[in-house]
């Protein structure tokens, strides 16, 4: 006997109470995601000097991994490999630090006065030269609103953080851990990233390890990309401004260089800079060459090498930096920008890694008895 029809799910009413019951799980489940994002948040603002040393140690452990790498695949004990390829990198950074310095301590006690008298000339182009109706009045009132601003931005960071002799003391004992953390990481890293994903379901381990991995590799490509990218520009910037007459050519490409880790806004302030010192030290002429050199070469580097550079696992629209780079310096200042970028790169490759599983499971069939996700 045939049975009667079940048309309870064209019902209108049941539809909508089905999609309101839906809305509302996501929005408590959204809710509850925000609470311990703050919560995580809060915690990560206290203890700052931990965020720094985890910084340290992860970024520089990354970038010696390649000799450590080498030295271990020819038999050397990983205590002696560790320890012989962390102080190597010391003394070797500690040298160039004592061959450079003096000449560039000598030129960047001249930088400061040299960008303001930049400044100066700037006004006066604005006020007697320029095509805009700009009164010194209003320069001064400008002037006076910004240096309020930075002020109040000043003291209120102080207020936040900790300031004065403890704050760099705190720096410092964080840069000290992340060496120590750095040091163990080079010994026992693999051991580690092993005893993580052992800590996992077993038909959750491979995926676990894919996501390290490309999280890693994402990380070696950031830091190989930007400090290619900061050698090239910091050279051809840097020589320009010698080439043109203008002094401070030394500090220019070392900022430069630096700067480049910080992508799209440390391009601009270290062109800013550029054009600013060389327009005191060679004249207008020198900071329009330079002004010209730079544009070209940040051009250069977006359209042609930093897709080369990089590869394919870094290519982020400029909105993504940009949002990336404002969150992390409204959260944590110039420490922020500086990692909002590379942990934007990791976190988004780490999801792109996530999405293979289900592609692979289409092909493959839905999973067994072991638990596996079915698709």
């Amino acid at each position: 006997m045939a049975q009667p029809e079940d048309t309870s799910h064209d019902n209108p009413g049941s539809r909508a109470y089905a999609v309101v019951a839906r809305v509302g799980a996501y929005s408590w489940w959204l809710i509850g995601v925000g609470i311990v994002l703050l919560a995580v948040l809060w915690l990560v603002t206290r203890l700052w000097v931990l965020l720094l040393a985890a910084a340290v140690a992860v970024f520089l452990s990354r970038a010696l991994d390649p000799p450590t790498r080498y030295l271990r695949a020819r038999g050397v004990p990983r205590a002696l490999v560790a320890a012989g390829v962390l102080l190597g990198f010391i003394a070797v950074l500690t040298g160039i630090v004592a061959l450079l310095a003096p000449s560039i301590a000598n030129e960047f006690d001249d930088l400061g006065p040299t960008i303001e008298d930049a400044v100066d000339d700037l006004e006066d182009w604005l006020v007697e030269d320029s095509p805009f109706d700009v009164s010194r009045q209003d320069i001064e009132e400008f002037r006076d609103d910004a240096d309020e601003r930075i002020g109040d931005l000043l003291e209120s960071q102080s207020g936040t953080l900790v300031s004065g002799t403890i704050l760099v003391f705190e720096a410092f004992a964080g840069i000290l851990l992340g060496l120590v953390t750095t040091f163990f990481i080079l010994k026992d890293g693999d051991r580690f990233g092993d005893w993580f994903v052992a800590r996992f379901p077993h038909h959750r381990r491979d995926l676990t390890g894919r996501m390290g991995a490309r999280a890693w590799r994402t990380l070696g490509g950031y830091l190989r990309g930007s400090a290619t990218l900061g050698v090239i520009e910091g050279i051809i910037i840097g020589s320009t401004v010698w080439l043109v007459g203008g002094k401070l050519a030394i500090p220019v490409a070392v900022i430069t260089f630096f700067a480049a880790f910080i992508p799209f806004a440390g391009a601009i302030i270290a062109g800013v800079i550029a054009i600013l010192v060389t327009l005191v030290t060679a004249g207008f002429g020198g900071a329009v060459i330079v002004a010209i050199v730079a544009l070209v070469v940040q051009q250069l580097d977006n359209d042609f090498l930093a897709p080369v550079v990089f590869g394919k696992n870094l290519e982020l629209h400029p909105l993504v930096v940009l949002v990336a780079i404002t969150a992390g310096g409204t959260l944590f200042g110039v420490f922020g920008a500086f990692l909002g970028v590379p942990v934007s790169a990791v976190l988004i490759n780490i999801l792109a890694e996530m999405r293979v599983v289900p592609e692979e499971l289409a092909v493959d069939g839905p999973a067994g008895d072991d638990g596996a996700p079915s698709g």
